[in-house]
């Protein structure tokens, strides 16, 4: 069975101690970050931009995976990759050239995602799918922290580990949202969950933690 990496929702954590729960966090094992970057138009609401990411970046060792629920995202891929983006991950609803900003990524040095709504069906990406690092699943609509999952979102990742076969694709599927040790075990199959309050919410963290990789067979 395909085990899933969890990678920490940083949009949960306490930015008034930002750099000890990054350690908190890869002291626990973490080596991938997740950080939403929300711009109060694509999405209803306003998390953190530029300079947060780069402190991030210059207080971790993991892997810095910013996802971009911003409108026109192309505009800010540049500064973004200089921040210290390893990958960076837009949302297909969000720009009418979703190749044209692939290229640029890549262009960057950095990996390629695309995030995809709930309502968005997978197959928008059979063309662009091996030309991408990473697929993001929502399974919440995008804006807000410690949403409910959707359900038919397993249905949704069913369809997706089909379609990266037949077009032979080699993209990490990831999915976001509503990921607890109750709703992880539907979507095991991903190659990443990211989890945000069950985690960075919960008062034992290294428990959160162990219930998560209980509940997906990362450990027994």
């Amino acid at each position: 069975m395909k085990k899933p990496r969890i990678a920490p929702s940083l949009l949960s954590a306490d930015f008034g101690r930002l750099a000890e729960e990054i350690a908190e966090l890869e002291g626990l094992g973490i080596d991938w970050l997740h950080c939403d970057v929300m711009d109060g138009a694509f999405v209803p609401n306003i998390s953190f931009g530029i300079p947060v990411i780069e402190a991030i970046r210059r207080y971790s060792k993991s892997l810095v995976d910013v996802h971009l629920m911003i409108q026109s995202p192309e505009r800010y891929i540049e500064a973004f990759a200089k921040a210290g983006a390893d990958i960076l991950t837009f949302h297909w609803e969000a720009t009418p050239h979703p190749d044209r900003i692939v290229q640029l990524i890549h262009s960057l040095g950095k990996k390629a995602g695309i995030a995809i709504n709930p309502a968005t069906p997978v197959e928008v990406l059979v063309d662009i799918l091996p030309e991408i690092e990473i697929v993001c699943v929502m399974s919440v609509n995008p804006g807000f922290g410690g949403q409910r999952f959707i359900p038919y979102t397993g249905q949704k990742l069913h369809r997706l580990l089909r379609l990266r076969e037949e077009v032979r694709a080699q993209s990490l599927i990831q999915v976001d949202g509503g990921i607890t040790a109750e709703t992880a075990p539907l979507v095991q199959q991903a190659d990443v969950l990211v989890a945000g309050q069950s985690l960075l919410g919960a008062a034992d963290r290294k428990e959160a933690l162990r219930a998560l990789q209980l509940s997906t067979g990362l450990i027994v």
